[in-house]
Parts: C-alpha cells; sequence; structure tokens
C-alpha cells in the first residue's frame, strides 16, 4: 500500500511548498483552498495535514466514483464524480478539495510532489 506520510519529530516550515507543489499540479495555480494538503495549527506546532488513505471518502460516494487502486491509494474518477461534496464532508481531515469553482472533487493520490517539494524533507512516500 503506497502512503504518503510526516517523518516522526519532524518539523514543519509552515513554508507552503508543499501546498504550492500540489495546487499547481492539480489546478495549474498556487491556492491554499485547491491544495490536497493543509498546513495547520495544533497543539502550539505547525504540521502538514495529509490524507491517510482512510477511505471514509468512498463509503459516502453514492456516484461510486471514489475507488482503491492495487496501491491503496482512493482514487476520484472524474467522469463518474457528481460534484456532490459529500466526499469533502466526509473527511475527518479536511483535506479533499471541492469548491464552487470546480465540477469535481479532488483528493491526495500519493503522488509525491508534496514530498520533492518540502525544504524540511519532513513528508516521505512509502510502501505498507
Amino acid at each position: 500500500m503506497k502512503k504518503l506520510a510526516i517523518k516522526k519529530d519532524a518539523v514543519c516550515m509552515a513554508c507552503l511548498g508543499c501546498v504550492r507543489a500540489c495546487s499547481e499540479a492539480f489546478y495549474k495555480e498556487f491556492s491554499i483552498e485547491k491544495s490536497c494538503i493543509q498546513i495547520v495549527q495544533k497543539n502550539d506546532k505547525v504540521k502538514p495535514m495529509i490524507c491517510v488513505q482512510c477511505g471514509k471518502c468512498a463509503r459516502v460516494c453514492e456516484a461510486g466514483a471514489i475507488t482503491q487502486n492495487t496501491n491503496g491509494v482512493y482514487m476520484i474518477n472524474k467522469k463518474l464524480c457528481t460534484g456532490c461534496g459529500k466526499c469533502k464532508e466526509a473527511c475527518p481531515f479536511g483535506v479533499i478539495v471541492k469548491n464552487t469553482d470546480t465540477p469535481v472533487a479532488s483528493k491526495c493520490i500519493a503522488c509525491g510532489i508534496c514530498v520533492k517539494s518540502c525544504p524540511a524533507e519532513i513528508l516521505e512516500i512509502y510502501e505498507k
């Protein structure tokens, strides 16, 4: 199973490099709201909020647009997505993107572009 993870005891600089890389990869523009990775403040620490591939989004998708691939990554089929936003509501981490100006939802596909863009090297892609 392919997973995006935050390295143990890693310190995020909140530079937004990962956020920029993700939104530009999906939407060709820098937009915090359109990034599938978010930087949040939690317990006096800044940390990335990432998709852990839990599948809650897939379970609420009435169109069957979200399925798990052979690597264990949940993917959204843009042709099947109705844009209802139920997956965004169900995401416990708030990292599914569905904006009013986008017809379908998007989510982390563990592509690793955020990993490559992090100057602090706190993110990693690994096989579980």
